[in-house]
């Protein structure tokens, strides 16, 4: 029991360190807490520090989900506490402990922890995110697309419950940290990808 406990709290430290954040510091540009949409991910950082800090961003986070589960799986843990160590990862970057519990959204986060789960998983995400961002240019309606697809692909890939049941509350997470977004786009307001706060 020691070592998968403490393994999520692991898990919830490092989903808690903001990337955005780090890179905007480290290349003197403002914090993407304080500018444009305010969110700490790679879009925003995007129109703010450019391509190269979108990425980084979009890999670190990505990694704070991927890496404590695949420490979960080199120490044979079941699959019961794997689901909770990826939960404790993107519980972490929505609400960081070292950030007044004011995070991101979850999204590359909910990648990294998908593809350490099963990588058929995260590549199905990965997929209809780009398919839909190529084609319509909001990465917010792309991932809440990609999103809403991964419970039934959960469920045709014969995941396990406790897999099944982390894809179904991240979504719902994903959802509630996205309601801002659902309004622009209802409104028609919402910024497409590449487009200036």
């Amino acid at each position: 029991m020691l070592i998968p406990a403490s393994l999520v709290v692991v898990a919830y430290l490092m989903g808690s360190v903001s990337t955005a954040v780090l890179v905007c510091r480290a290349l003197g540009v403002a914090d993407p807490r304080e500018v444009g949409s305010r969110n700490p991910g790679a879009t925003n950082v995007l129109r703010h520090a450019g391509k190269g800090a979108a990425a980084v961003t979009l890999l670190g986070d990505a990694a704070k989900g991927l890496v404590p589960v695949l420490i979960g799986h080199a120490l044979g843990l079941e699959f019961t506490w794997l689901a909770a160590v990826g939960l404790a990862a993107f519980l972490g970057h929505l609400y960081p402990v070292f950030y007044g519990f004011v995070g991101g959204k979850g999204v590359a986060t909910f990648i990294g922890v998908t593809l350490a789960l099963d990588w058929r998983l995260g590549a199905n995400f990965v997929g209809v995110w780009l398919a839909m961002a190529f084609a319509l240019r909001w990465s917010s309606l792309a991932a809440l697309v990609a999103t809403a697809s991964m419970p039934l692909v959960a469920w045709r890939l014969g995941a396990p419950s406790a897999a099944v049941g982390l894809v179904v509350a991240m979504c719902a997470l994903v959802y509630w940290r996205h309601r801002g977004n659902i309004q622009n786009l209802l409104n028609g307001t919402e910024k497409k990808i590449g487009q200036k706060a």
